[in-house]
């Protein structure tokens, strides 16, 4: 059951866009078209179930003080493998996607994953881990662009929808239309969850893998901050 609430959690509990709030650049950029948000999302669970499971198996050979530079050493290369990939396979989806692709280098949902879960955990748990946080990515940025490219092109998937293709708000497809679109999804999920979708406690220095080192940490008794 342990598993399965690791794997389950990406979903909805720490969904990392819409909880989160990680990756917030492509998730607006690519999501106007849904094959697009497909794309996007299965090549960054790509990346992410497998830069999780290398920092995992390794982390405990790569140092500390580096840990960083080396976890986007292994990023790049994933990523680098994944693009080629991409090209080869579907060029057309290598087009549409553009820059976005190779930005996923510094995507905060990959290195926030390691730096937060992979290099503290078995590789059995960081894989589960990335599926779970990549399908919650791709889920995310599927059904915005479903609704962005239903409303403000009449399409969805390359086929038109009656009505919407003569009615369509232009305005869905532009940056105005991905924050409001993406403001509704998340106070949707705060709805659902009631708000407890993910701990207030997480964000605080408590939740942060560099408390130690930062030398500051809240006092659960005063609620100050002091040093450590």
């Amino acid at each position: 059951m342990k598993k399965f609430s690791i794997l389950l959690k990406g979903l909805v509990k720490e969904n990392p866009v819409l909880v989160l709030v990680l990756g917030t650049c492509p998730t607006l950029a690519i999501s106007t078209q849904a094959s697009n948000a497909i794309g996007m999302g299965l090549a960054a669970t790509a990346v992410l179930l497998c830069s999780n499971i290398a920092i995992s198996a390794l982390r405990k050979v790569i140092p500390d003080k580096v840990r960083i530079p080396c976890y986007i050493v292994l990023i790049a290369g994933f990523v680098t493998i994944v693009q080629m990939l991409v090209k080869a396979f579907a060029p057309a989806l290598n087009e549409s996607l553009g820059i976005y692709l190779p930005l996923i280098v510094v995507n905060c949902i990959i290195l926030g994953r390691a730096e937060m879960f992979a290099n503290k955990n078995t590789v059995i748990d960081s894989a589960l881990d990335g599926i779970g946080m990549g399908l919650g990515f791709t889920l995310a940025l599927f059904v915005m662009a479903t609704i962005r490219e239903i409303l403000g092109s009449g399409t969805w998937m390359g086929m038109e929808i009656p009505f919407f293709i003569d009615h369509n708000i232009s305005i869905m497809t532009l940056a105005p239309g991905g924050f409001f679109v993406f403001g509704c999804l998340i106070a949707l999920v705060n709805k659902i969850s009631k708000g407890k979708a993910i701990k207030k406690d997480d964000f605080g220095c408590a939740g942060c893998p560099s408390a130690a080192a930062c030398g500051k940490l809240k006092s659960p008794e005063s609620g100050k901050e002091s040093e450590a």
